[in-house]
């Protein structure tokens, strides 16, 4: 297991960070202005989109690009240092073509779209002239259990017909959003098996009887591609735009949420380490009670706890693109789980220091850091919630423990 980067991806790390530096982080401000107005800054993205194409720091996170899809072709683990950088600014992923939940979609148009969807769908994203969202997560079930969904996808002659509700549907109103794809059950039979009960199709956004009731607020804060709450009601699409089989919707959705999961650890690594930075940076220029915060040892202790949670995270996400990229994503199923589950508890946890160091200046919009902490709550939730990727793990050991039952009988000392 080798984590050494490569001279070519240090030296792309390096291209990164000084692009982050020069181009975008200097936009933050009319960022956050048009942001904070309700106007999509499209006028801030777009310009930045054309210049990260130029320098060659564009669709990155896709490892096994066709000749014909514009990119460069990044293992796992080479990407994963790059989602860290752009992960410092939430916002900046978009500039170079691997935002969520565009990076999933492509990722599944890429390995199972017919010929006629790659052409109309996938092409268009790959090129960043357009967006999409994924309809997947229910307010009337369990989300948490994927097979509990009961949104239709019903077969009616050479069309489907769509009726459900879904929210947190993100990036459904991007001005550059023209379709969702759709989970839904397609068999509804008593006899179905559970995990063969469900499909996905592309809707466009356009289609009669698809509607975008609101933007949900995460932690009372409007994200400006939004987290919306959506209807299908009697949808027509056509058979065409079924993605993959039939009832394969299943192991579509766990196909796209691994590569995903990553990427989100990842941006959520280089959101700690900033936070890492404020903090320290408070904590130094900051007196209280006749002597800098930083000389308290309290802080000191948040400080060093941090920096080995966040280092012991990364090597954790490492691994598992590691194991991705070495044995296929199917393998790394239970470490991705793994990563999920630290990274999003990471967050709360090195965000909250850095706030408490902050005083009450951390929790206003005068940092990043309100956001960052209202962010990794939220993690907690999205991908999975805490409680499954736990039992995940839970049922891996026990079952290596079931199978190797009275192996540890030697350490016992009864007689």
């Amino acid at each position: 297991m080798q984590f050494q980067f490569s001279d070519d991806n240090l030296q792309m790390q390096r291209t990164l960070r000084q692009f982050m530096d020069r181009h975008v982080l200097p936009q933050n401000a009319e960022y956050e202005r048009l942001a904070a107005s309700g106007v999509y800054p499209s006028a801030v993205i777009e310009p930045l989109k054309d210049l990260a194409r130029e320098a060659g720091l564009w669709n990155l996170f896709l490892p096994g690009l066709k000749d014909d899809e514009p990119g460069t072709r990044l293992s796992n683990m080479d990407y994963a240092p790059l989602a860290e950088i752009m992960g410092r600014l939430p916002w900046a992923a978009e500039v170079f073509n691997c935002n969520a939940p565009d990076t999933g979609n492509m990722e599944l148009l890429h390995l199972f779209a017919t010929p006629e969807q790659r052409e109309r769908w996938l092409k268009p994203l790959l090129a960043g002239t357009m967006r999409s969202c994924f309809a997947m997560t229910e307010p009337d079930v369990a989300s948490s259990d994927a097979t509990n969904i009961q949104t239709s996808i019903r077969r009616d002659g050479d069309e489907y017909v769509i009726n459900g509700r879904k929210w947190f549907t993100t990036g459904a109103i991007h001005p550059l959003c023209r379709f969702a794809i759709v989970m839904g059950v397609s068999d509804d039979s008593p006899d179905a098996p559970r995990h063969a009960r469900h499909s996905m199709v592309i809707v466009p956004m356009d289609t009669p009887g698809f509607q975008v009731v609101r933007n949900v607020p995460i932690m009372h804060h409007h994200a400006p591609e939004g987290h919306c709450e959506v209807t299908f009601t009697n949808v027509r699409v056509p058979r065409s735009h079924l993605l993959g089989e039939e009832g394969a919707g299943f192991a579509l959705a766990q196909a796209r949420l691994g590569p995903g999961r990553v990427h989100h650890c990842m941006r959520t690594i280089g959101q700690c380490e900033l936070a890492m930075e404020l903090m320290c940076e408070r904590a130094i220029t900051r007196r209280a009670f006749g002597k800098h915060l930083s000389e308290f040892s309290n802080v000191q202790d948040w400080i060093a706890y941090s920096r080995v949670e966040i280092d012991q995270a990364r090597l954790l996400v490492l691994q598992a693109a590691w194991k991705m990229d070495t044995f296929g994503n199917k393998s790394a199923h239970v470490d991705v789980s793994a990563i999920k589950l630290v990274a999003a508890q990471l967050q709360t946890r090195v965000v909250d220091r850095a706030m408490q160091v902050f005083g009450a200046m951390g929790i206003t919009p005068d940092t990043p850091l309100s956001y960052l902490w209202s962010w990794g709550r939220a993690m907690r939730f999205f991908d999975g919630p805490d409680e499954v990727h736990l039992r995940t793990l839970a049922r891996v050991e026990l079952a290596k423990a079931r199978e190797n039952l009275g192996a540890t009988a030697p350490y016992y000392n009864v007689h």
